[in-house]
């Protein structure tokens, strides 16, 4: 809020790239403090309501159409806001809503792939698909110019070496150590779902994906004024 201010921008546009597993959307406080900014998302986001409605018995009128954001996005769309213009390009496999933003030599891929030592996201979460990040990676990002900047949203350094955040498509290409050019997809599949078995379950998870789905509203208070979230639990 604070660069915000100092260098007097309007927030127009606040872009959520999928609804994360590991923490909690801020767009309804972005929103509160500039109520002209429009919340938007990859229309996958539909099948992820789907998915997750299932798993927490949702409310029989909870909305799996997206409407709870005010603009669903398409692969290819063009999208302006004030002077900036972006690219929308899907690229699931993460989750199925996972979008990559394009704003001229810069895309912004945040789950999608990491920087070229870490690798790429993980598949295993309800509508991933190790078969469709692939897909996503090698026929739509690597079919871009070699030097399109990436900006990563995640890091998790290997090996002690200093927090980063910025590659490029060339250089994923070339050193991805999961997912390069020359990977076949049978490998590349083979290997996320082998590493995949053996990570944690986000910590936050429950709270994250029930508050990330509705747009980044809370749940409504109930009658003692406390808000809940559900854990669902298997009872043999």
């Amino acid at each position: 809020m604070g660069f915000i201010r100092n260098k007097k921008l309007t927030i127009l546009m606040v872009l959520e790239t999928h609804a994360h597993a590991d923490h909690l959307s801020g767009s309804q406080e972005l929103k509160r403090i500039f109520p002209q900014a429009k919340l938007a998302i990859g229309h996958g986001i539909t099948e992820v309501q789907k998915i997750f409605k299932s798993v927490y018995n949702f409310a029989p009128d909870f909305a799996v159409d997206g409407r709870q954001f005010d603009r669903l996005l398409r692969n290819g769309e063009r999208v302006k806001a004030g002077r900036l213009l972006f690219e929308v390009i899907d690229t699931p496999g993460h989750t199925p809503a996972c979008t990559t933003f394009r704003f001229e030599d810069k895309i912004f891929t945040v789950d999608a792939i990491f920087m070229p030592d870490y690798g790429t996201g993980r598949c295993d979460f309800p509508g991933g698909s190790a078969e469709h990040l692939y897909q996503s990676i090698q026929n739509r990002l690597y079919t871009l110019p070699d030097e399109t900047k990436v900006y990563t949203g995640h890091d998790y350094p290997p090996n002690g070496r200093p927090l980063a955040f910025l590659s490029t498509i060339g250089e994923q290409k070339a050193k991805n150590i999961q997912l390069n050019a020359r990977t076949s997809m049978e490998d590349f599949v083979h290997f996320r779902q082998t590493r995949d078995v053996k990570l944690k379950v986000p910590h936050l998870l429950h709270p994250c994906v029930q508050v990330n789905i509705d747009a980044g509203h809370v749940p409504e208070p109930e009658s003692n004024g406390l808000a809940y979230v559900k854990i669902p639990l298997k009872i043999k």
